[in-house]
């Protein structure tokens, strides 16, 4: 596993990310700590959750693991923004809100501090300003180390870099959007603002719910019973099935299984390798239902797809740009 710095922090990080979504939910507690143990065992450190997954059993799980290890080895990573009851403040990112959150994930994760603590996503019903300023303080009071956020549109990021940086509060270091070869609209603003403002990638999906893991191949005609693309056309989620049933998506399928079988790897891991050598990216976040699953993507660090895989990937992948990205890329004149 190797180990990269976190944006323009001296924050340095396992270069795949370990995500903890399915704590408590999918995955009882002893497969989520046999998924800890293996991870820590394989050389990872970067441990990913969130307030709301499975209503706080996540970092509840995670937290009583973490008795168990070196504390300080480890990146702990967490989010604040969902809805945690049926009070009108019990959301959002106001300071009411944020204060409340934040001690709620420090008892459930039985630790004094956090290490990346990321807006879930943005506020649109809080001013920035009062967003920020508390977080400020929750770094200069040592409750969180590290600033980030998720889910965020390129205006409100570079807003949000902005206003951080005139008032003299603490930016953010990283961005969590999500990455993977299906899903490439990152790339129009996100990756350049995260490039050019420092900020580090953690993308999150980067198998796309299973589309992405081998599963598929061009001529299927529906999910598999019982994976997560199944729940997800059930459940009218963004990865569900008519979503990605076209060519566009088998014609990229078709091209990670050619890629993964030249270079020895499980499509999975080519999968997730594309994304962590793509520019800006930091890591990707691994999650998996079963243990087999997880020691397959376990498989995606300490080696790297070719220039030419890597292109013949992106070429795959790509999709025409609409305006106004169509007539800026004519006029680029600095090579990314």
């Amino acid at each position: 596993m190797e180990y990269l710095y976190l944006g323009r922090t001296g924050l340095r990080v396992s270069e795949l990310c370990l995500g903890a979504m399915s704590f408590g939910g999918d995955s009882d507690e002893q497969t989520s700590v046999r998924m800890l143990d293996r991870f820590v065992e394989a050389g990872g450190t970067f441990i990913d959750t969130a307030d709301v997954y499975n209503a706080g059993a996540s970092e509840e799980i995670l937290g009583r693991w973490l008795k168990t290890q070196r504390r300080d080895d480890l990146v702990v990573a967490t989010k604040v923004y969902g809805d945690m009851g049926p009070g009108p403040n019990d959301g959002g990112t106001s300071r009411k809100h944020i204060l409340t959150a934040v001690e709620a994930s420090l008892r459930r994760l039985g630790t004094d501090y956090i290490d990346l603590y990321q807006v879930h996503v943005f506020d649109d019903g809080t001013p920035l300003e009062e967003t920020l300023a508390t977080l400020d303080k929750l770094v200069s009071s040592g409750k969180v180390r590290y600033l980030g956020a998720s889910n965020y549109a390129g205006w409100q990021l570079q807003k949000s870099v902005d206003v951080a940086r005139h008032l003299g509060l603490e930016p953010y270091a990283c961005l969590q959007p999500l990455y993977n070869l299906l899903d490439r609209d990152v790339e129009q603003e996100l990756v350049p603002v995260c490039e050019r403002e420092g900020l580090g990638l953690i993308a999150w999906s980067p198998l796309r719910g299973g589309w992405l893991s081998g599963k598929y191949r061009r001529g299927a005609t529906g999910a598999i019973p019982g994976t997560r693309i199944d729940e997800a056309s059930r459940q009218d989620w963004s990865e569900a099935w008519g979503a990605y049933d076209n060519e566009h998506t088998w014609g990229v399928i078709d091209t990670l299984h050619a890629v993964a079988e030249e270079a020895g790897r499980s499509p999975a891991q080519v999968a997730l390798r594309w994304v962590a050598q793509r520019p800006g990216v930091t890591a990707p976040i691994i999650g998996a239902r079963t243990l087999q699953h997880f020691e397959d993507n376990l498989g995606a660090a300490g080696w790297r797809l070719d220039a030419d895989q890597m292109a013949r990937l992106d070429a795959a992948s790509e999709r025409p740009l609409r305006y106004p990205y169509d007539v800026l890329r004519k006029f680029v004149r600095r090579p990314a």
